[in-house]
């Protein structure tokens, strides 16, 4: 059969005869705009994730600290945890999981802020100032760490378990999206999200593609995560955390 693509004025695009569609949404309309969307002031935020059992979001940043607010931006606790450089957190219910830049993951107890780090091991990738770690998320009982990278062949994900005091590295995937610096997997779809294209994008794991790139307006994005009420949220190293609803992108 015969591959004809077609442009629709909305910027959606097809290619029949295959099995599904890229569709990239490049609307720029006002209900995007970035001051309208902001929440909550935190300095270099970082990353964010989303507390299933409490309804509230974790924001780490680049200073050793993380914060818990609630969706409506109010901060609720502030913790400083030393002198790291947090790059990504995934709130579980017990625990939180926060990547450090350049070195591996440090898990805090949510009651009692205990901590315990584990270095990355493995092979395959490389860690450098210009290639670090710039995202984390969650998938059943292995973690995902992005490498943010300038460069196509250097953009990965590393796949990790726990194993004693390392972050052993089981799988690395080359997924092509420059200057990833945040992740979450949300109804088995892994988003990430990437400075400088300014863009969103949902990552087909199985196929190892991008299934859709939604354009955003411009700001640091360094975090994504979703909460139950249908808000997708952004963590802005400008110092900001911005909230959208899902329907605004046209997730």
């Amino acid at each position: 059969m015969k591959k004809i693509a077609i442009k629709i004025i909305f910027g959606t695009t097809c290619i029949f005869g295959l099995l599904a569609c890229n569709i990239e949404n490049n609307s720029t309309s006002d209900n995007l705009d970035k001051k309208t969307h902001i929440i909550a002031k935190i300095p270099e935020a970082s990353g964010i994730s989303y507390c299933n059992n409490t309804n509230t979001l974790i924001v780490v940043s680049d200073e050793g600290s993380f914060y818990e607010i609630n969706s409506q931006g109010d901060i609720l606790a502030t913790h400083k945890l030393g002198d790291y450089d947090f790059e990504g957190v995934v709130c579980e219910d017990d625990k939180l999981m926060l990547a450090v830049e350049g070195e591996g993951l440090l898990r805090v107890d949510r009651d009692t802020l205990d901590t315990k780090f584990f270095a990355l091991k493995g092979d395959g990738f490389k860690i450098t100032k210009k290639r670090g770690i710039e995202g984390l998320t969650k998938i059943k009982k292995r973690y995902y760490l992005s490498i943010q990278a300038k460069k196509k062949k250097d953009s990965k994900l590393l796949v990790v378990k726990l194993k004693g005091d390392c972050a052993v590295v089981k799988k690395v995937i080359n997924h092509g999206i420059i200057d990833s610096s945040g992740l979450t997997y949300e109804n088995k779809k892994l988003y990430i999200v990437s400075d400088t294209n300014d863009a969103l994008y949902i990552y087909n794991l199985k196929k190892k593609r991008v299934d859709k790139k939604i354009k955003l307006t411009k700001f640091a994005q360094e975090g994504v995560a979703f909460d139950k009420d249908n808000n997708i949220f952004f963590a802005d190293d400008n110092g900001a955390v911005l909230r959208y609803k899902i329907k605004d992108l046209g997730l």
